[in-house]
């Protein structure tokens, strides 16, 4: 139905009350016939609730039912806003806290309370949405409703589909499908990707076919023009944009402000080993050697203590009693179990979660069996370690517990609570720039306000708009502004 213009309400109105009446009519008069019109023309219903004190609605198209349910059952290793799974009628669905998904603060739970449910159904999947109350039934005219804007901050604004107003009361109404990340891609007015709720659950991103990838690229983008270095001195020089070429192609590095500064003093370096006539990247073979002095100290092994130090003291001041992390490239994990080890010590009264992902299905399969060498048990990661019945050193259980190991893709992976930390060293730059854009965007919008990024040692998000840097010692972290 097409919504009904403000002049034509208007010339109904005027038309119905002067159909008998030949007198001329006051603004006010004019005022409350077209509200009286507008109250007769409803092409809108939502269902309408609360979160934390404020006025809610969804449309009532995507709604199934309401219910009071309870005892959900746990599913282990899933998002900390998926409650569970509910047996509704023979159809096993998924249970979401909408309240945790927006991180708004939950009283500790009664387990034998019922919950306010509604099962909404998309695109022919059913799920239960937990709420505060859920209230009533409002019907409206389409056309009233207003663009979101950024001062109901609650929540991102990207799930929001807009406000509007009802008997004095003001509702957000949230867009439902970008909440479960089902909204078409080709919609006009997409704003960004949204994972679906349910890769929470059990679907795991799609399979890369990067043989040597930590994380490294998305098995789905497509390539993205490389961009040039900005430095006037670079843009014609012939070999420099033939080295950057090579690099994408046998090692997927691409080009971008995250790492020109080291590219292109790297370049230098390069013609200075080779000579001017000898730069060009034949192989993969030189495609690594040209990238060796890239990567981070301790990547893709464990931490020496000097390292560990380094990123203790570069680590923000956080009394939260729950502090989330991002490592996304966790690979082995050997990552991961340092960080732990590490936020452990910094936050000794913190409960720590790391979601570590990986698209190398393996090496994320194997990670919590990890056993600690003897040369490294002896290190700084003692305190941390206890023995198995072969008398070989592993991470104790308290370690083991703050990990949740997932085969997912950085990029098309957003199922994520809010974070105080994303430890995401030499990823970035390994992804079509494209993505990168889009990763560096997904941090903006995961991170807490007085969370920090921590990048490769030689990447940056220096002179990006809206992150700052500070620099401890050899360390950088990136926080927004």
């Amino acid at each position: 139905m097409e919504p009904v213009k403000t002049e034509d309400l208007a010339a109904a109105a005027v038309a119905a009350v002067t159909q008998n009446n030949a007198t001329q009519l006051t603004p006010e008069q004019i005022t409350a016939a077209i509200k009286k019109e507008q109250l007769s023309v409803i092409d809108y219903k939502m269902v309408t609730f609360s979160l934390a004190g404020k006025d809610y609605a969804i449309d009532i198209m995507k709604v199934k039912e309401i219910a009071k349910a309870g005892h959900f059952t746990y599913v282990p290793n899933t998002m900390p806003f998926v409650l569970g799974v509910y047996n509704l009628r023979g159809d096993i669905i998924p249970i979401i806290d909408l309240r945790l998904f927006f991180n708004i603060d939950v009283e500790e739970r009664d387990p034998d309370a019922l919950e306010n449910v509604l099962i909404v159904t998309i695109d022919e999947r059913t799920f239960g949405i937990v709420v505060d109350a859920i209230d009533k039934v409002v019907g409206i005219q389409k056309s009233s409703i207003q663009p979101p804007h950024p001062l109901f901050g609650d929540i991102n604004i990207k799930y929001i589909y807009g406000v509007v107003e009802s008997n004095n009361r003001l509702y957000i109404l949230l867009d439902i499908d970008r909440i479960f990340g089902l909204q078409s891609e080709s919609s006009s007015e997409e704003k960004a990707e949204i994972q679906p709720v349910s890769h929470a659950i059990n679907a795991p991103a799609p399979e890369s076919s990067s043989e040597n990838s930590k994380d490294k690229g998305s098995a789905n983008a497509e390539k993205a023009s490389v961009e040039t270095p900005k430095a006037e001195a670079k843009k014609d020089d012939v070999n420099y944009k033939f080295v950057v070429e090579s690099l994408k192609n046998f090692r997927k590095f691409s080009s971008s402000s995250i790492n020109e500064k080291w590219l292109t003093s790297r370049f230098s370096e390069w013609t200075n080993e080779k000579g001017s006539d000898k730069t060009q990247l034949q192989n993969e073979k030189d495609a690594d050697e040209f990238l060796n002095p890239f990567y981070s100290k301790c990547n893709g092994t464990w931490w020496s203590k000097g390292y560990a130090d380094a990123i203790y003291k570069a680590l923000p001041e956080n009394s939260a009693k729950q502090i989330s992390v991002w490592n996304p490239g966790c690979g082995k994990g050997y990552e991961a179990y340092s960080l732990a080890c590490l936020l452990k010590k910094r936050y000794p009264s913190a409960r720590i979660r790391i979601y570590g992902h990986d698209i190398d299905l393996l090496s994320v399969s194997n990670a919590p069996l990890l056993n600690v060498p003897a040369s490294v048990a002896g290190d700084w990661y003692g305190p941390y370690l206890s023995k198995t019945v072969n008398g070989e050193s592993t991470f104790d259980k308290s370690v083991k517990d703050m990990i949740l190991f997932e085969y997912h893709d950085c990029v098309n992976t957003n199922a994520l609570p809010v974070v105080d930390i994303i430890f995401a060293r030499d990823i970035v730059s390994f992804l079509p720039t494209e993505s990168q854009n889009k990763l560096i965007s997904d941090f903006g919008e995961k991170l807490k306000g007085n969370g920090v990024v921590i990048l490769g040692d030689n990447e940056s998000l220096a002179g990006r708009d809206g992150w700052v840097e500070k620099k401890v010692d050899s360390i950088s972290t990136f926080s927004k502004q």
